[in-house]
């Protein structure tokens, strides 16, 4: 599958969120990239850049204080690694379906959620 067949399957997926996430969900981009960046497998000490399928990387709605906001704040940033999605799924509809549970999974980390609270939670 290519970048932009991919990005139109995050979009479908991000519009199926339910309008209550949507709606509380600011300044955070969604990127598509290949595979986590060698520094990003060292930094949290993966066996390989095989084994991340998304990654979220900001300030959680819960760790943000009144200060937030007081100056520019960059965008919080939520990964989703295509080629490591790919292979999680062998039709479109499989990888969709990854791509939802994986997009859920770190929009719960930018809501504040633990890794322990989001698999109870069933993803």
């Amino acid at each position: 599958m290519d970048q932009e067949a991919f990005e139109q399957i995050v979009g479908r997926v991000f519009d199926r969120l339910p309008e209550k996430f949507k709606s509380a969900i600011d300044n955070v981009g969604v990127f598509v990239e290949d595979y986590p960046a060698d520094e990003v497998v060292a930094s949290l000490r993966l066996p390989s850049k095989y084994h991340l399928l998304g990654l979220y990387q900001g300030i959680p709605l819960t760790a943000r204080g009144t200060w937030y906001g007081m100056s520019p704040v960059p965008p919080d940033k939520i990964s989703l690694y295509r080629k490591n999605i790919e292979r999680a799924g062998s039709t479109d509809q499989e990888i969709e379906e990854k791509v939802y549970e994986v997009l859920v999974h770190e929009i719960g980390h930018y809501f504040g959620m633990t890794e322990e609270q989001i698999r109870a939670a069933g993803y």
